[in-house]
């Protein structure tokens, strides 16, 4: 199935729309009231979007695949608990990239979700996140330019 994609461009600097993306403490405040993140090759990309229950509607195990500082960094995720079957299970974790780059004065944010399988529950999952990572990005640009980021998928 093909990679989904998208862009956005947020009026911050690109050392600031890494930090949101690479620190707990930033990460919470527009993508999940919960994280752990460990910004290192292998280290947890975390997020917990029902802190009460850390098992359930998480990337509880997901990590880090690529960190080129400022510039790319690349995470195992996992999908909500409604394809958890699917989408889960550590054979069939897919993958997120994202890219920044600075163009007039914003940072330009491509987020590129690959690795999904075939069928119709895949096809179920992959049109779930064409809709949540909209709001996820849009949340982002949010935080960053009006520090009033809204929590995506909580």
């Amino acid at each position: 199935m093909e990679t989904l994609q998208f862009e956005i461009d947020v009026a911050s600097k690109k050392e600031l729309v890494w930090r949101a993306w690479t620190q707990t403490e930033r990460i919470t405040k527009w993508f999940a009231p919960a994280a752990h993140i460990d910004a290192r090759p292998g280290g947890a990309f975390e997020l917990f979007f029902d802190p009460v229950n850390r098992d359930h509607m998480c990337t509880k195990g997901c990590t880090f695949t690529l960190l080129e500082p400022m510039e790319r960094l690349g995470f195992t995720w996992k999908g909500p608990d409604e394809f958890a079957e699917v989408m889960n299970k550590d054979e069939s974790l897919t993958y997120v990239l994202v890219t920044l780059s600075e163009e007039n004065g914003a940072t330009k944010v491509v987020v590129e979700h690959s690795g999904w399988g075939e069928g119709s529950e895949w096809e179920n999952a992959r049109n779930w996140h064409e809709i949540a990572w909209k709001q996820v990005l849009g949340s982002l640009k949010s935080a960053l330019e009006s520090g009033e980021g809204e929590l995506c998928c909580t």
